[in-house]
């Protein structure tokens, strides 16, 4: 093939698109084998539109099935025909800088050759970044496991998920590519098992309701996630709730999250009018709030529960974290308010 037939292959991407799931962690292409392609192993094909990328790792994402073409997954061998249709989930984990090993408690509540699974304090941001390079979870997860002899590379591998600094609870990282792309897959697709827990300000109407509404940056303020109803802005994004406890002033509702939107949970309870509890929510007339903010000064959101199915056993792994000692304190001063004041 010559190199003006090859620069003619980016021609047939159909549709490239980035999973805003907590960050833009995995990259879903879908394209067409041009006519005059000859065959060729599908994992040297694919190098042609990821050069950045490995044969290792598109063999791994083979391997765990995120290769489909013309509707059915393929091994790394696989030799692609014109006008073969193909579908790729390549995860991504964040490549800001060089991983450094730092001495942080991390609670680890499960570890295996292929994962470890994480209850992450609120406060501690997941990975290094723009204004967060040092002190993150990925950090003193590469301390954990250099200090273990673990030989996993965080550099290359790693997150299929992210939750926010102030969000506590459940987290799975990858040890391996294998793991990486089993798990992404099942991310992307929406068979994992997770439940959030969340204290909104009010008293939401429903027992149980549905928040529909796309999400986008706000038109303003770019820092900002906001709703557009019309869909003239943003992506498709669906949150299912259910009222656990009424306070009064406060609700505790649980969130099944249909789509994964940045701030999907923030952004959808503000639309309609029951802000996530955070101190700067703090209404002036009711001073006994202050009290809560002592304790519980951060956006109340919590990763409850989290379910996958197993790279290696493919057995259903399912974990519970409870609620952080600082919702439950509040959750307690909350009820003791209500039954001294009727």
């Amino acid at each position: 093939m010559t190199e003006e037939e090859n620069e003619d292959l980016f021609d047939d991407v159909n549709d490239i698109e980035i999973s805003d799931e907590t960050g833009g962690l995995y990259e879903h292409l879908n394209l067409v084998v041009d006519k005059k392609q000859e065959p060729l192993r599908i994992d040297k094909y694919l190098l042609l539109f990821r050069q950045n990328s490995t044969r290792n790792k598109i063999s791994q994402t083979c391997r765990a099935g995120n290769v489909v073409v013309n509707g059915k997954p393929v091994k790394q061998n696989y030799r692609v025909k014109p006008g073969d249709e193909i579908s790729v989930l390549l995860a991504h984990p964040p490549r800001e800088n060089v991983i450094i090993p730092e001495n942080i408690p991390v609670n680890i509540i499960y570890e295996d050759d292929d994962l470890v699974v994480v209850d992450k304090e609120p406060g501690m941001v997941v990975h290094p970044g723009f204004g967060n390079w040092s002190g993150t979870l990925v950090n003193a997860l590469a301390y954990h496991f250099e200090q273990n002899g673990d030989k996993s590379d965080l550099d290359r591998v790693g997150l299929v998920h992210r939750i926010d600094k102030d969000t506590s609870g459940l987290l799975v990282i990858a040890k391996n590519e294998y793991a990486l792309s089993f798990l992404a897959k099942q991310f992307f697709d929406r068979t994992t098992k997770r439940l959030y827990w969340a204290f909104v300000w009010g008293n939401v109407d429903e027992d149980e309701g549905t928040i529909r509404g796309h999400i986008g940056r706000h038109l303003k303020n770019r820092m900002q996630m906001a709703v557009y109803e019309d869909g003239s802005h943003g992506k498709h994004a669906v949150t299912h709730y259910k009222v656990l406890e009424r306070f009064r002033y406060m609700t505790w509702v649980q969130c099944k999250l249909e789509t994964g939107r940045t701030h999907q949970i923030r952004a959808h309870f503000k639309h309609i009018g029951h802000t996530i509890l955070r101190g700067i929510n703090l209404p002036k007339y009711k001073q006994f709030v202050q009290n809560i903010f002592d304790v519980l000064p951060r956006h109340a959101l919590h990763a409850h529960t989290l379910g996958f199915i197993h790279p290696t056993t493919k057995k259903e792994m399912f974990f519970e974290s409870p609620m952080p000692e600082d919702m439950s304190t509040a959750v307690e001063k909350w009820r003791n308010y209500l039954s001294n004041n009727g």
